[in-house]
């Protein structure tokens, strides 16, 4: 039995996987993937690219909390951060994704001892996300609201719900200039 399996399979890797792939109905991987480029070029892939940069981040008061750099990876498919607190040098990282198929971004972050996993959109020219998470108290929602400002500015309002919505805390209010 296990003869008739490789017997049966030796064709196939003696013709090549782009004719494999063609006799299962799928283009070829250097077309494919030349399409999948073409879709992260859509208007909406570009909705946060006013965030890229590399930052000087400041607290409601001007003072420095940290730096972020924004960068646009994977052929404009994703928008990658990477956050250094000034404080005490934390380190944090998300990863940011436009998902055509659903028509809403998504963040993965991770650092400072937690992770988020947020989802949202463009919401009045804002971009915002939120999502819920397991605290020791229970479960609350984040929600964060990346703001457009004068001068090529962003600023970051960072919510907090711990009754479902019914009220947020401000957990962080920053200012984002190009350094």
């Amino acid at each position: 039995m296990r003869y008739t399996r490789l017997l049966l399979l030796l064709p196939c890797l003696a013709v090549g996987p782009l004719t494999v792939a063609a006799s299962f109905g799928q283009e070829p991987a250097s077309t494919n993937q030349a399409s999948i480029l073409d879709s992260c070029n859509s208007t909406e892939h570009r909705q946060f690219d006013f965030w890229l940069g590399d930052w000087e981040v400041t607290d409601t008061a001007g003072a420095v909390v940290g730096t972020n750099l924004i960068t646009s990876v994977a052929s404009g498919c994703g928008v990658l951060e990477s956050w250094r607190s000034a404080a005490n040098g934390n380190e944090g990282s998300s990863l940011n994704w436009y998902d055509a198929q659903t028509g809403r971004w998504h963040q993965r972050w991770v650092g400072l001892g937690f992770y988020l996993i947020l989802e949202g959109g463009i919401e009045d020219g804002n971009m915002v996300l939120t999502g819920t998470r397991q605290t020791a108290e229970g479960e609350v929602i984040d929600r964060i609201t990346w703001i457009p400002s004068d001068g090529g500015r962003v600023r970051q309002l960072w919510e907090l719900s711990a009754d479902h919505g019914k009220t947020w805390q401000v957990l962080f209010d920053g200012m984002y200039a190009g350094r």
